[in-house]
């Protein structure tokens, strides 16, 4: 529990996010929508309680049972567009300024997508929601590791052959167990060449050796999760020294069975390591949470105030892939807010 005026700190706060996937951020009033759309061809309910209702997960492979269900309702591009404009807008009344939004194109691109015309319904989007609510949102084309090589062949094809303007990573998402970081190796030794950059997911629901795999096979700069790091001292220590940040997702680990319990959240002994670590939601609406709730779980679990809350904004800011000219002006925005906001004298 955290005090009403630090939650009122937080609601207001500029903030970053960098873990975020397209599909799992739609509300459930977007999913209904789209499932309106669709009515009689899929199993997602066209009411936005009974979404609620249907996000009710057993485990992370029911999870990623219903996040696919939720994928198929995107078979035209102006579901995808909608989808997109709708989590831009839903980020922005937040405070959200930048986004990086994971992405998985195969999913798209197997159900009848055309590569260019993928590229051209994001592009839009991602521009009008800038237009319309001022958030900016980036691309992370996440391979879908479940399905193998193929997949990723795909994946990467698309980045370097479209590379639409707003992409800035490559990512590795979908189960851990069974799928080696490795496997994907030379796709992501590729995507680095091409000045793409790498935040696989790793050590979400396996071990330290996920994570170790991911910086030593795939040049990981973030880790997606990386939360069972905390099993391994030496782990710890070299992601503290150097510098790779933790896109840790307190919520969204508990639903899926991840860690048992927020009080058993390694966030704290992360962040004890001198760990970098950002706060982020996952897939917030199938989670029943949103990037403020996040940061007060986050302020919970690390007995922050004010300033520590706001320090977890700027560290989202400066993990970024954002611009200079962009990281400046978003950090200004944080220092100002916090210097009206706080209650107590900043130091």
């Amino acid at each position: 529990m955290i005090s009403p005026e630090l939650t009122r700190f937080i609601a207001g706060l500029p903030k970053a996010e960098l873990h975020v996937h397209h599909v799992g951020a739609a509300s459930p009033r977007i999913v209904a929508e789209l499932a309106a759309r669709h009515e009689g061809l899929t199993p997602v309910p066209a009411d936005p309680a009974l979404v609620e209702a249907f996000y009710d997960f057993r485990d992370f492979a029911h999870f990623l049972q219903v996040y696919l269900q939720v994928v198929d309702l995107v078979r035209t591009p102006d579901d995808l567009w909608t989808l997109i404009h709708g989590v831009g807008g839903d980020m922005a009344a937040q405070q959200v300024r930048y986004a990086e939004l994971t992405i998985t194109p195969q999913l798209h691109l197997v159900r009848g997508f055309a590569p260019q015309e993928f590229c051209e319904v994001i592009e839009d989007a991602r521009h009008r929601v800038e237009a319309d609510y001022g958030t900016i949102l980036r691309w992370c084309f996440d391979i879908p590791g479940d399905f193998g090589v193929p997949a990723a062949d795909q994946t990467l094809s698309l980045a370097l052959d479209q590379r639409p303007d707003g992409l800035v990573s490559l990512g590795l998402g979908g189960g851990e167990h069974g799928v080696p970081r490795s496997l994907f190796a030379p796709h992501f030794a590729a995507a680095r060449a091409a000045g793409l950059h790498s935040v696989p997911h790793a050590g979400e629901v396996t071990g330290a050796q996920c994570v170790w795999d991911a910086v030593r096979e795939l040049g990981a700069e973030r880790i997606a999760h990386g939360i069972h790091s905390v099993e391994d001292p030496a782990l710890l220590e070299h992601l503290a020294e150097h510098k790779i940040t933790l896109e840790v997702c307190p919520t969204s680990n508990v639903c899926t069975r991840a860690v048992p319990s927020l009080a058993e959240h390694p966030l704290p002994a992360l962040v004890a390591a001198g760990v970098p670590v950002t706060v982020n939601t996952d897939d917030p609406p199938m989670f029943g949470t949103d990037l403020n709730r996040e940061y007060a779980v986050a302020a919970g679990l690390l007995s922050l105030d004010e300033k520590g809350v706001a320090d977890l904004a700027r560290a989202a800011v400066d993990a970024s892939f954002l611009g200079a000219e962009g990281k400046s002006a978003l950090l200004a925005e944080i220092d100002a807010y916090t210097a009206q906001n706080s209650s107590a004298p900043l130091t």
